[in-house]
């Protein structure tokens, strides 16, 4: 089942529990963000309200006792999106609330899935929404997966394992 608009809010948001994100694309291509990855490259200032719809939402999140999180895959060197993430959106994500997690595959893959153009989302361990990417980072679909979710289980933890902490990963990077 493909979920646009309405049906990925409202599934999105029936999570009773935990919502944690599997983040694994070099690059996002989404025309919302274009602008302002065009003004992080260029040396301007993030915006004030930078994010600001997001936030208020893992705010909520977090406030009804649910939480929110992710691991973000990396391979060096970062990609120019992926400085733009830890300069201008990480940080405003984690000070909402959210679990920001970073794992670096430079050198070994984990058995993780890295390859085809996928993230997910996993909804109180059991729900799982595949968001689908073509090469250049622009988003094609987002569908709700109907199988198994122990190997999505089993990801999550071995990415818990192995990555670390935001704050940690980014100390002594220049992004």
């Amino acid at each position: 089942m493909h979920l646009a608009g309405e049906d990925w809010r409202r599934f999105f948001d029936a999570f009773g529990r935990e919502a944690w994100r599997f983040e694994a694309q070099p690059v996002y291509t989404m025309p919302r963000e274009q602008e302002n990855v065009a003004r992080f490259l260029r040396g301007e200032a993030k915006p004030a309200e930078h994010n600001a719809r997001w936030h208020e939402r893992v705010h909520s999140y977090v406030q009804s006792g649910r939480t929110i999180g992710r691991v973000r895959i990396v391979r060096q060197p970062l990609t120019d999106y992926q400085r733009y993430q830890f300069a201008w959106g990480i940080p405003g994500n984690i000070a909402a609330g959210e679990d920001i997690r970073v794992l670096d595959v430079t050198s070994h893959d984990y058995g993780l899935p890295l390859s085809g153009g996928r993230d997910w989302w996993m909804f109180d361990r059991a729900r799982i929404a595949h968001l689908n990417f073509g090469p250049d980072g622009t988003q094609i679909n987002r569908e709700a997966y109907e199988g198994d979710p122990a190997p999505y289980q089993e990801w999550q933890r071995i990415a818990l394992e192995y990555a670390v902490p935001f704050e940690e990963f980014v100390k002594g990077l220049d992004v």
